[in-house]
């Protein structure tokens, strides 16, 4: 019974944290057709397997590339360690 209850409250937070996201994008829209001009910036990492595959407009786009390789080099790592055991 009590792991029923985790399943859905997980569920229920990640449905919370997903309506959360359109709330902020639809705030943010409004906030910038009402303000006029604004710069935009983006930018994401898509990880296939452990090649990471950053793209941006930004210096966040730097810092994201880092930690994709990092979080690479530990996806690699872990895998190489699970294999001895």
């Amino acid at each position: 019974m009590m792991m029923n209850m985790r399943g859905e409250l997980l569920i229920m937070l990640g449905m919370a944290v997903i309506f959360l996201g359109f709330l902020m994008i639809f705030i943010g829209t409004i906030m910038s057709a009402s303000g006029g001009e604004a710069d935009v910036e983006g930018g994401g990492i898509i990880m296939i397997g452990p090649i990471p595959i950053v793209f941006g407009t930004s210096r966040g786009a730097m810092i994201a590339m880092i930690l994709a390789i990092i979080l690479m080099v530990l996806w690699i790592a872990g895998a190489l360690l699970g294999r001895r055991m």
